[in-house]
């Protein structure tokens, strides 16, 4: 039974991530033309060395669609994609906070060159913009404000995460930044 849970909570999840995913892509002319260029191939996404100790997460396949959007291909992964892209999910609390500095995961793509391409241009220069949504929500100037104040959140955590790698490598050096051995 727990079994059943996790696999529809998995859906569920992947489902409204890949609308996000279109969402922001729809948002972007230029994105969706470089990704409708490739219409019709498949990408798979795997996160490897996965902890055994976490529920697995299973690879994720998506078709690029005429728009130029994403469709998951569900359980059924296809036979030989055109992109395969493998993250390193070894340590996924440190991915997220590593991702929260603004650092990108280490992968490895394989596959057609071109398709390679256009996928990196999108990771590289397509953002969620959150305010635009939120203002046709609420209006411009509360959303301007909720902005604001989400970015010196982001930006306080981004420092909080820089301050605590800097300590963790000082750490791991054996050095307690003065030069000297740490103290104990």
């Amino acid at each position: 039974m727990l079994h059943s849970l996790q696999a529809l909570a998995s859906r569920a999840v992947i489902e409204r991530a890949i609308l996000l995913a279109n969402h922001v892509i729809a948002g972007e002319p230029v994105a969706a033309q470089r990704l409708a260029a490739h219409a019709g191939r498949c990408l798979v996404l795997e996160p490897q060395g996965w902890p055994a100790l976490l529920p697995p997460v299973p690879p994720l396949g998506v078709r690029i669609t005429p728009a130029g959007l994403l469709e998951w291909c569900g359980d059924e992964l296809p036979g030989a994609p055109e992109l395969r892209v493998t993250v390193d999910a070894s340590n996924p609390a440190l991915a997220l906070v590593r991702a929260l500095g603004g650092e990108k995961p280490r992968i490895e793509v394989a596959g057609d060159a071109q398709f390679a391409t256009d996928v990196n241009w999108l990771f590289d220069n397509l953002r969620w913009d959150l305010e635009d949504d939120l203002a046709r929500l609420i209006g411009d100037a509360p959303a301007r404000e909720l902005s604001k104040f989400g970015g010196s959140v982001a930006a306080a955590l981004r420092e909080a995460v820089r301050g605590i790698g800097s300590l963790a490598s000082r750490l791991r050096g054996g050095r307690d930044g003065t030069g000297g051995p740490t103290p104990r």
